[in-house]
């Protein structure tokens, strides 16, 4: 545990003095709130209150893919990810650190991202608040759990920006449809439908066990 809690004190310590990775995610998702703003036909109110969440989930995985490719970024500098390795406790506390501040900034990019996708589009976002705040953070743990993983797999390897994405798009299906489906109930009906809930909830678990288990192997890599 105290593993865990110093290598997310470290990132988010690294993240505060440098702001690059928030900074980055959060300009790339506001970028593609204003395509869409653009490139959407004014008279498209139906259209954004069906297909919102599939808008909005489209920025948070680009964001998150570019966010997760700088992980790791700081470990490659002087052997730091030999250090990890050599940390005296289980190496799946050290993915459990990383993952959590992982999950920490992409949630507050999705909220802000969130924050300007309603202003552009008129969508009301205020009365769902709360339960769209929990279905964000339990999307962003699906996304951190398995990204932080196969990011620490591609961080090595020459052309680890797009490996990244090769091997993580695939993996984040259940987890977009649980989020897509989730925030689109939430927007029609004001309640979130219990079978995506249940998709998010069991694919967030089996991501975590399945990466804390595997990122022993990942480091020796």
């Amino acid at each position: 545990m105290n593993v865990l809690l110093a290598v997310l004190w470290k990132d988010l310590i690294s993240e505060w003095r440098t702001r690059d990775r928030i900074v980055s995610m959060l300009l790339f998702s506001v970028l593609v709130v204003v395509v869409f703003h653009f490139a959407l036909p004014a008279d498209a109110s139906r259209l954004l209150q069906t297909g919102a969440a599939g808008l909005l989930w489209v920025a948070y995985v680009f964001a998150s893919i570019l966010g997760l490719n700088r992980a790791f970024a700081l470990e490659l500098e002087n052997e730091a990810l030999s250090g990890l390795a050599l940390a005296p406790a289980d190496r799946g506390f050290v993915f459990l650190g990383k993952a959590a501040s992982n999950t920490l900034l992409l949630w507050i990019v999705q909220g802000l991202t969130a924050f300007a996708f309603a202003l552009a589009f008129d969508v009301a976002f205020l009365p769902v608040a709360l339960p769209l705040a929990g279905v964000l953070l339990l999307g962003a743990l699906g996304l951190s759990s398995m990204g932080t993983l196969f990011a620490a797999l591609a961080v090595r390897t020459r052309y680890r920006e797009v490996m990244l994405p090769l091997l993580l798009l695939p993996m984040l299906v259940p987890v977009l449809l649980g989020a897509v489906q989730a925030c689109t109930g939430l927007l029609e009906t004001g309640g979130v439908p219990l079978p995506a809930l249940r998709l998010l909830l069991v694919t967030d678990a089996v991501f975590l066990i399945v990466s804390f288990v595997l990122f022993e192997f990942v480091l020796d890599e």
